[in-house]
């Protein structure tokens, strides 16, 4: 079979247009299949990550959209005697946008020495000094800085809020902790026309190790039962599935556009195929008459559109890995993102479907060749 790749190679030229147009068709259905999978991928990690941390969310009860919950932030301190609680970080966030957005800037505004306890950060360019030191100043995350063109030192604003970029950080552990910009909490509590110091968006509480998240949560509210806001605490991973809840939905039905798109790759090579097969009838006779079997005729067409499947697989797949890793993509929802992930896993999964694809698609057009009668055949 090897010494009839150059035959294969020079059939599937020879209507070279119409090769390079199914090849076209079946890279970008797999492309779309691999960029909504990775929004699957990163929710999934995201979720899961989180759901294993021992940190808790503390936010105000009955809010639709979290990130316009209010608290006092003298909170903290009651919170912080509760026992089993290792720290906990006041917390203000301010969005462009509280509806699911491709585009959404988080800002975080956080006492700036926590961001050295309460985050997993690598500074990739930058200084913690210099953030510290300027109440105006900003760690950006890397995803965020790559879509907005940041650099160190430059001025970026968001509704009043304009802040000068200290660092740029990356987070191995969570993705899409990438999307979000880091600043000081007084800052976006005097932002001009809103004072709102002495209040916070949430409390985030981070646990003695083997506490139960469950139970600190309940003791967290009862500690709190009395304050002038009615408060709900969560673990950090069941807040965020909580505001990311119609973000979910819709993912699931995104997901099934995905199978769609391979459905329709699967529709396309076979109808290729099926052309190739039609405007060759005449050669497989002849293929027949000189010897071949019927198993390697069949084998023949198989052969030509698991070429197709697989170089478009491969095209589909590489571009979709270049792209979610050269240029971050997130997608947010109520101030919470949700980090494009590519993965090995998924670049697997499409090229093994390019390949299916490919085989499934010959199938039915090579059994047509394989059992042609050869002398209506030649006529």
């Amino acid at each position: 079979m090897i010494k009839l790749v150059p035959y294969l190679l020079k059939s599937l030229w020879r209507h070279r247009t119409r090769t390079l147009l199914t090849l076209s068709g079946t890279a970008v259905g797999l492309f779309v299949f691999c960029i909504v999978g990775s929004v699957g991928e990163g929710l999934d990690t995201l979720l899961g990550q989180l759901e294993s941390q021992q940190s808790l969310i503390v936010f105000q009860a009955h809010k639709v959209c979290t990130a316009t919950s209010r608290l006092p932030q003298d909170y903290s301190e009651t919170i912080a005697q509760v026992p089993g609680v290792r720290d906990v970080v006041p917390i203000r966030v301010f969005t462009n946008n509280c509806r699911a957005s491709l585009d959404s800037v988080v800002f975080y505004g956080v006492p700036p020495e926590k961001v050295r306890t309460a985050r997993d950060f690598k500074l990739l360019e930058g200084s913690l000094k210099e953030f510290e030191a300027h109440q105006d100043a900003a760690l950006v995350g890397r995803a965020v800085a790559a879509r907005r063109s940041i650099s160190i030192g430059k001025k970026f604003s968001l509704g009043e809020h304009t802040v000068v970029v200290a660092g740029i950080y990356a987070c191995a552990s969570n993705a899409a902790e990438e999307s979000y910009i880091y600043t000081h909490l007084d800052f976006l509590q005097r932002g001009r026309g809103d004072n709102q110091v002495g209040t916070v968006t949430q409390l985030e509480v981070l646990l003695e190790p083997g506490q139960d998240a469950d139970k600190q949560s309940r003791a967290i509210d009862d500690a709190l039962r009395g304050g002038s806001v009615e408060t709900e605490t969560r673990s950090k991973g069941a807040f965020q599935a909580k505001s990311l809840a119609d973000l979910t939905e819709l993912l699931g039905l995104i997901r099934y556009l995905g199978y769609a798109c391979v459905g329709v790759v699967l529709m396309l090579v076979t109808t290729t195929t099926v052309m190739a097969v039609q405007d060759r009838i005449r050669e497989h006779a002849v293929l027949q008459t000189l010897g071949f079997s019927t198993g390697r005729v069949f084998a023949l067409v198989l052969a030509e559109s698991t070429i197709i499947g697989t170089l478009g697989g491969v095209l589909g797949v590489g571009l979709a890995m270049g792209l979610l890793t050269y240029m971050p993509l997130a997608i947010a929802a109520d101030a919470v993102a949700v980090a494009f992930t590519p993965s090995l896993d998924l670049a697997l999964l499409g090229l093994g479907l390019g390949v299916s694809i490919g085989l499934l698609a010959g199938i039915f057009p090579g059994w047509k060749a394989a059992t042609a009668e050869i002398v209506p055949a030649l006529q």
